[in-house]
């Protein structure tokens, strides 16, 4: 298992806040953990408010607990609630039903992290995450064909859309 950097981590979160500055983006709070759940790096924007730190923990540590973006695990959470209870109680670790999680992949597809953003709305913390796993060398579940998906058994979201813009 490859290990993440800190300094891959800072170069996550910073292109995560130059994306939320290109798309006039509220102020976020970004985390990076590593593959086992650690916190890594964690940065928060100025005016964020409170508990930023431990909503983008969840999210993060939902999309790692589960393997998929946390957008995904509240979309499993609404499908089997007694399941998710249950991974609740379970779980070393807070789990955040929001968007806004997402997977930090290497090339090959394995998993070396996860990213929780959060401070605007659930799409714009998605873009602007994706944007930052991509500005440090990595790959989203996104960045997946439908070939390797199946491979690599990702889930993959619907297409995001900021949705500010017409």
């Amino acid at each position: 298992m490859r290990a993440l950097s800190l300094a891959e981590a800072n170069k996550i979160i910073t292109g995560t806040f130059a994306s939320a500055r290109k798309r006039k983006a509220y102020a976020l709070a970004a985390i990076v953990l590593d593959a086992g759940g650690r916190v890594k790096a964690f940065q928060k924007q100025d005016s964020a408010s409170l508990l930023r730190f431990e909503i983008a923990y969840g999210k993060a540590f939902g999309a790692l607990s589960l393997n998929r973006s946390s957008r995904q695990v509240l979309q499993k959470a609404k499908e089997k609630p007694a399941f998710m209870q249950s991974l609740m109680e379970l779980s070393d670790g807070p789990l955040f039903l929001e968007a806004g999680g997402q997977l930090i992949r290497d090339p090959s597809g394995e998993i070396v992290g996860a990213l929780g953003v959060t401070g605007d709305v659930n799409e714009v913390d998605d873009l602007c995450g994706i944007d930052g796993i991509h500005a440090a060398g990595f790959r989203a579940d996104v960045d997946f064909d439908a070939r390797a998906a199946k491979r690599l058994n990702i889930k993959v979201d619907p297409p995001l859309r900021d949705p500010r813009k017409k």
